[in-house]
């Protein structure tokens, strides 16, 4: 774009264009960061903390415990950060429904951080074996999670026909089978009643769909303003 003189301290058109454009990577990074955020402070907490075994205890269970504010902050900044890039892709394709699902996926986090998850299944040390009874936090924190993964699911998927209508094949399979791999994961550890094999197959479903989000992001950032 050419730049237009300056008039009574105008800014010019190329200006303005190069602002917009640098204000929407600044929110597109937050979804380059969020994934990598998210995973390394989770997998960095469930290898060191005492007692946690991640073929029996989900992330969420992180929250208890002298240091669960540490997963508490974790869930909370990454929500936020979702929100942030929720923008930026709106500022970046103009689309309306993935931002809203970006942005409900956000908001979901923060609930879950507030909302923490119930003891169970003998963590923190000290708890008794099996489920444990369920509080209202601890609902709550289980329907906003869900509701919020669910969010982050959808907002793939509509991504998805967005690449597709836009020629770009392989990020729209892409976005589609993160999607179904992180639903069937969803599905695996609400129908596996505690199993270790359900455990363990929806921490990896998290980890697709996170590392969906991170590539996602980076595409968005380098097409940003093209």
């Amino acid at each position: 774009m050419t730049a237009q003189p300056i008039h009574r301290g105008t800014p010019t058109a190329g200006t303005r264009c190069d602002r917009r454009t640098a204000v929407t990577r600044s929110l597109l990074g937050y979804g380059l960061v969020a994934g990598p955020f998210y995973l390394v402070v989770s997998l960095a907490q469930a290898l060191t903390r005492p007692g946690f075994d991640l073929t029996r205890h989900s992330w969420s269970l992180l929250a208890n415990g002298a240091l669960g504010w540490i997963q508490i902050a974790n869930l909370a900044l990454t929500g936020l950060m979702v929100a942030a890039f929720a923008l930026g892709v709106r500022r970046a394709t103009g689309t309306v429904w993935a931002p809203r699902l970006l942005a409900g996926t956000g908001v979901a986090l923060v609930c879950a951080a507030a909302l923490r998850a119930d003891p169970s299944d003998g963590f923190p040390v000290g708890t008794p074996a099996g489920p444990g009874p369920v509080s209202w936090h601890g609902a709550g924190h289980l329907l906003a999670a869900g509701s919020g993964f669910a969010c982050l699911a959808g907002a793939a998927l509509v991504l998805a026909a967005r690449f597709a209508a836009a020629g770009r094949g392989g990020l729209a399979w892409y976005a589609r089978v993160s999607a179904i791999v992180f639903l069937a994961g969803f599905a695996a550890v609400a129908a596996g009643g505690g199993a270790s094999w359900s455990i363990l197959c929806f921490t990896a479903a998290v980890v697709v769909i996170f590392t969906w989000l991170t590539v996602t992001a980076g595409y968005l950032y380098r097409h940003a303003g093209r």
